[in-house]
């Protein structure tokens, strides 16, 4: 939980709604519902950030008590296993490693801020709290939920925030509850995965049928699904916040103690910060964890590792989890409702004569 923790701004709420928020497990007792129950307190919805982090390490002690806080800080291979260097300098090999290590490395920062110090632009990741804000010009670069949600945040901070969006118009979820309210036809029509709109929804909650499809139709559905969106509940925290739409930064320069912005549209900004929620763009090569010679020999799309049953890499025993695993299965991979399916994938593959069941693992 420490992403959660410490690179999502105080006061975020989640996106996702309650059904598509659990953590899976096994018997499906470790809910928010059971969460909820067992500590008497009323979780709310939107579901607050800090509850969702004290849901989820209620679930880690459930589920997994002994967890080793040690880093890995190197993966490489030996022979036909893998070995692991941990931070207290322990080495030792396997015949499998699995990782799960999340997007925070993949933070994307565009090439104009590639020179501006992040005390004048810093990504959202970078950034969780705003209350050295207050009576501060912030342009918000992004059109989703985290430039959004943000931007709010940020206004009741006492900050004065743009929005800089790159589309013609914002693209909203929550509004149409009445379609989910429709008895057989909305189980037709949405997962409870709560990934993507209506027809969409039901087909990227079945990552085997998906990745069936031809590329190209994968990745048209996979961005319809994921494209930048913000939550309808958002709406009324944004009144009064400037948003500037079909705009794009084509140049940022440093003025002084203050940050100065060129947009395609041929206006200039000149403000005390910008926030760049410009998303994650995956890259294997930023988990320094893994050793260059495994890299090399890793088969990747667009920084993606292209993977097998059981998420299994072209490095064999080595499996990626999570968004990394999106280009292979689909979007639902990069939620919390896709921990289920990922959870059994992989452990039908260990389990029949993968590993694990042979005495390998």
């Amino acid at each position: 939980m420490a992403f959660w923790a410490n690179q999502m701004p105080v006061g975020m709420r989640l996106r996702s709604s309650w059904e598509a928020s659990h953590i899976a497990d096994p018997k499906g007792a470790l809910t928010l519902d059971a969460f909820g129950s067992v500590e008497g307190n009323h979780i709310g919805k939107p579901i607050p950030l800090d509850r969702f982090v004290e849901y989820g390490l209620w679930y880690q002690k459930k589920a997994v008590p002994d967890v080793d806080r040690r880093q890995v800080v190197r993966v490489e291979q030996n022979g036909r296993e893998l070995k692991l260097t941990l931070s207290d300098g322990e080495r030792f090999s396997s015949r499998r490693v699995v990782v799960a290590s999340g997007i925070g490395p993949f933070a994307h920062r565009p090439k104009e801020f590639s020179k501006i110090p992040r005390e004048l632009a810093s990504h959202t990741v970078e950034r969780n709290n705003f209350n050295g804000f207050k009576g501060k010009k912030v342009v918000i670069v992004g059109g989703g939920q985290s430039a959004l949600e943000s931007a709010a945040l940020l206004k009741e901070a006492g900050a004065e925030p743009e929005v800089l969006v790159r589309e013609s118009s914002l693209n909203w979820v929550g509004l149409h509850a009445r379609l989910h309210r429709l008895g057989p036809l909305s189980k037709l029509l949405y997962s409870n995965r709560d990934v993507g709109p209506a027809g969409i929804s039901r087909l990227v909650s079945l990552p085997h049928m998906f990745r069936r499809f031809p590329r190209k139709f994968q990745d048209k559905v996979a961005y319809r699904a994921i494209r930048p969106a913000g939550a309808g509940w958002l709406r009324h925290r944004l009144e009064g916040v400037k948003i500037s739409l079909n705009c794009k930064v084509v140049e940022a320069g440093e003025k002084g103690s203050r940050l100065q912005i060129r947009l395609d549209d041929r206006t200039e900004r000149v403000v005390d910060h910008c926030l760049l929620a410009t998303g994650f763009q995956v890259d294997l090569s930023r988990y320094a964890f893994l050793a260059p010679s495994l890299l090399q020999q890793l088969q990747t799309v667009d920084g993606f590792p292209v993977l097998g049953r059981g998420f299994e890499s072209s490095v064999p025993g080595l499996h990626f989890l999570g968004k990394p695993a999106s280009w292979s299965f689909g979007p639902l991979l990069c939620f919390v409702s896709g921990t289920e399916f990922a959870g059994k994938e992989l452990a039908r593959f260990l389990t029949k004569g993968n590993g694990i069941a042979n005495g390998n693992g």
